[in-house]
């Protein structure tokens, strides 16, 4: 491989790896996953979240996503949409009876896959990344400052793949480690309140995103 690309490479793992050490919702949401659901059920919410940083990723790479993020409109709809979805999230962690976080410490090698909870932890984190426009704006930084036209469609594509993957193993190994019989046993004693807690988190980003859209 060229002394340039590998140069590029190195540039563009350090940033996307440095944007995932940031707390953001989706950061938020795996924790608030991982302490809610049997492990297995949580992985839903890593690849939800890592197919649609995919979906922007392709954007990028076609070219879509310069005109998205161009279109003020789209950006401001996407904000707002984002962040709505936050406020449900985090009214829905609120309203939670402390009863239901009763059947948590459970042996995770007896568990169980449910589909159906696999399916929607999947679906609400694909929603949450993919109404997040800090992600769309975030590779298109790196795909238009970093990767210029001298760089083949090929590296970029595998880039592409790359990042999508660090996403997802990322996100799993933090629910891997919630899911460790001594951590969890921890977290689940306290699930209700970390619950809570994040809850109230998604709640107040969601809040910022709707009002800073709506200001602008």
């Amino acid at each position: 491989m060229d002394i340039s690309l590998v140069g590029v490479f190195a540039t563009v793992a350090i940033a996307h790896f440095l944007a995932l050490l940031s707390p953001g919702p989706d950061f938020v949401l795996v924790v608030k996953s991982a302490i809610k659901n049997k492990s297995k059920n949580a992985l839903g919410v890593a690849l939800g979240i890592a197919l649609a940083n995919a979906v922007y990723i392709a954007l990028c790479l076609v070219g879509v996503g310069s005109i998205l993020a161009a279109s003020v409109p789209i950006m401001i709809a996407l904000k707002i949409i984002g962040g709505l979805f936050l406020i449900y999230l985090a009214l829905q962690a609120l309203k939670a009876r402390k009863s239901a976080y009763d059947d948590l410490n459970i042996e995770l090698s007896s568990e169980p896959v449910e589909s159906n909870r696999f399916a929607h932890e999947l679906f609400t984190g694909f929603m949450s990344g993919i109404l997040n426009p800090k992600n769309l704006l975030f590779y298109l930084s790196l795909f238009t400052v970093v990767l210029n036209n001298d760089v083949s469609f090929g590296f970029k594509l595998g880039l592409g793949i790359w990042m999508t993957l660090i996403v997802f193993i990322w996100d799993a190994a933090i629910i891997y480690l919630l899911s460790r019989s001594t951590v969890r046993s921890r977290f689940t004693k306290l699930a209700y309140y970390i619950d809570k807690f994040t809850g109230a988190i998604l709640g107040l980003i969601g809040l910022s995103i709707v009002k800073s859209a709506i200001a602008r």
